[in-house]
């Protein structure tokens, strides 16, 4: 699944090819995605313009006139392809799998533009999309969702507040959307090995101090991957075929069985299942 950083790039590489763009038609293939496209969508946003392309948490949110928002969440394997009129050049993924060629199938909804059209394609539909009719309403559709790793409300008195009471292991609340929004699986790993914490750590036992390093390198990690493009697992590549680079970079994540690369630490990296889902740690410096 595409996290923070990945979503970042789709959004920037989407925003350099629709900004100020009128969307001219729209064909649904298939409306049945994670939830199934609303019954006004195409009325609600053909021929509108585009104004604006901006991000929250792993959700592009496209500003069309008229105080309408179009919400895209690519899911676990959701692509949007950029395809220019007439032409036979199909290499121009702008998502998280890149592919060489439009696939045949699961290609659910065409936008059209005077010039080109951008296709969305999910074969597992974990994806969606949905029309918010005004401001409020979106600000709404947001509200439970947790501060991002840069908003000045992700701080020591927040983060303090919400895990006072906390069972549940740091591991799983920094996955979960509702207390920090844009962390996935593989960034937290990397966040909690440069913070030397344990990812089985419960939250009402995580101190002060822990708390700072948990804010701060939750901010350097998902920059640094920004600035190097993302991180390409499975093939993630930018809309103009360029791999991101911050995978190589990974200090746990995948290593397992390899050296921590810790100064002065002979600990193998280990593998846990927390919660179905994998995680790296170096039981040394994560203790």
């Amino acid at each position: 699944m595409p996290e923070l950083p990945e979503v970042e790039i789709v959004k920037q590489s989407l925003e350099k090819k629709v900004k100020y763009k009128v969307i001219r038609d729209i064909i649904i293939n298939n409306p049945n995605l994670r939830y199934k496209i609303q019954k006004n969508f195409k009325k609600n946003i053909i021929n509108k313009k585009i104004i604006n392309i901006r991000r929250r948490s792993k959700y592009i949110i496209i500003n069309l006139e008229n105080n309408i928002f179009l919400i895209i969440h690519l899911g676990m394997s959701g692509t949007l392809h950029y395809l220019e009129k007439n032409s036979k050049n199909l290499n121009s993924n702008l998502s998280f799998y890149h592919s060489p060629k439009l696939p045949n199938k699961h290609n659910h909804i065409e936008f059209y533009f005077p010039d080109f059209k951008i296709i969305y394609n999910d074969p597992r539909r974990f994806g969606f999309l949905k029309i918010i009719n005004s401001k409020n309403e979106l600000k709404n559709y947001f509200n439970k969702k947790g501060p991002e790793p840069f908003d000045k409300f992700f701080s020591q008195e927040y983060f303090k507040k919400k895990i006072k009471k906390k069972k549940k292991n740091i591991k799983n609340l920094l996955l979960d959307q509702n207390f920090v929004s844009g962390i996935g699986n593989i960034y937290a790993s990397e966040i909690l090995f440069y913070s030397k914490i344990n990812p089985l750590k419960k939250g009402n036992d995580i101190t002060k101090k822990e708390i700072k390093k948990i804010i701060r390198y939750s901010r350097l990690v998902l920059n640094k991957a920004i600035k190097k493009g993302g991180s390409s697992i499975k093939n993630f590549k930018d809309f103009q075929g360029n791999e991101g680079s911050y995978q190589k970079e990974f200090k746990v994540y995948g290593k397992k069985g390899e050296n921590c690369p810790s100064k002065n630490c002979k600990e193998k990296i280990v593998k846990l299942n927390i919660s179905k889902r994998s995680t790296y740690v170096c039981n040394i410096c994560q203790k």
